[in-house]
């Protein structure tokens, strides 16, 4: 058995670094200078552009597009079809090219819904929580819950995924939270 999988219909560029046990499903591109990470899962039609870089076991559920720029880390979801941007004034006419593209973060942990569209040149935080359909337009915190068009914080997600109540606490597994002013920190 190959260390990975990728479906004889998807192409994969050279100079790609794919991590042990990530499988790459249907009619998927992988672009030169992406590297993705171990254990993770790339379903149908997802577009990986030059020097993406995907941490360790990520789902990237069908449809979608990572531009360069994008960066996640380790654990994070992709819904079916979110949307990711990597520049904010684009014109056919006069392409800015990589020199151009805002850099986008989703850190650990973080889950995006379907149809989500992440605007370039944020940050979105370890856990947090973007609702479907949603449009994010700036940085979210740790942990935040962020839903509507443009997305407000509507809550805290627990990392486990559920909603916390408002002591921050998760009635699911247990966790306490407290608030460091830019997102929130489990108690130990």
């Amino acid at each position: 058995m190959d260390e990975w999988y990728v479906h004889p219909s998807s192409y994969v560029d050279d100079k790609v670094t794919i991590g042990k046990g990530t499988k790459i499903w249907h009619f998927c591109h992988i672009q030169s200078g992406a590297t993705i990470g171990e254990s993770c899962s790339l379903g149908q039609n997802v577009n990986v552009s030059n020097n993406v870089t995907i941490g360790n076991g990520c789902k990237i559920q069908n449809n979608v597009s990572l531009y360069e720029g994008v960066t996640l880390e380790n654990h994070v979801f992709c819904g079916p079809s979110c949307v990711f941007t990597n520049d904010l004034t684009p014109r056919a006419k006069y392409p800015k090219g990589r020199a151009g593209y805002l850099k986008t973060l989703v850190k650990e942990g973080a889950s995006i819904g379907a149809n989500a569209t992440i605007v370039c040149g944020i940050t979105i935080g370890r856990w947090a929580l973007i609702g479907s359909g949603a449009v994010v337009t700036k940085d979210v915190p740790d942990h935040a819950l962020m839903v509507g068009v443009p997305a407000k914080q509507k809550g805290w997600v627990c990392e486990c995924g559920s909603i916390l109540d408002r002591n921050l606490h998760c009635g699911n597994c247990g966790r306490q939270y407290e608030n460091q002013g830019e997102g929130l920190v489990e108690k130990l």
